[in-house]
């Protein structure tokens, strides 16, 4: 009897465009993983609290979730998996999320590495940075928010702070927190 063949591991690397310096993370993920599964993935590592739209773009074609008031052309993002968009090394992604502050995210398959016995669950194995806050107004709103914390002269430096509920460490990552909220998933 032949042995089954062990499904391969994903090392990704997903850096938020337009972070400098650049806001990242490295997980793995199991290759077969399902593009809803690694939305949830994403949202867990990078730090979003999941409140917007979201769609992942390979070369031409997007996909996401249906919605009938919301019609977008995006193929149902349910019926693809990660290894069906990504077979080799170096090959790229685009994972967009909050389509009104308009983050974009570049998604690397880095490395595929042999399967083993146990299906893998996902991990975060490095990054750096915070992620922003959700709706500070993109990648510009963000780098504004942060001049505004750093100035106490600012006339925005009192309303950030009450906006944010308190400090902001825009250096802040813990990997731990991270990999025990991807624990929870199913």
């Amino acid at each position: 009897m032949a042995k089954a063949e062990k499904a391969p591991i994903y090392q990704l690397k997903i850096t938020l465009r337009g972070s400098k310096p650049p806001i990242w993370r490295r997980f793995v993920v199991p290759g077969s993983i399902t593009l809803p599964t690694l939305h949830e993935v994403i949202q867990i590592v990078m730090g979003w609290t999941d409140s917007h739209l979201h769609e992942f773009v390979s070369g031409r074609i997007s996909y996401g979730v249906p919605d009938p008031e919301w019609p977008s052309g995006a193929r149902n993002e349910a019926r693809a998996r990660l290894n069906q968009l990504l077979q080799r090394e170096k090959q790229k992604l685009l994972y967009m999320y909050d389509f009104g502050d308009g983050w974009e995210h570049s998604l690397e398959l880095e490395k595929i590495i042999p399967g083993d016995s146990l299906s893998p669950k996902p991990k975060c194995i490095a990054g750096k940075r915070a992620c922003p806050p959700e709706d500070c107004g993109g990648i510009y709103g963000y780098y504004d928010l942060l001049d505004a914390l750093k100035d106490p002269e600012n006339p925005e430096h009192e309303d950030m702070i009450e906006w944010l509920g308190g400090d902001f460490d825009p250096e802040y990552f813990d990997i731990d927190e991270i990999n025990e909220m991807l624990s929870s998933l199913k």
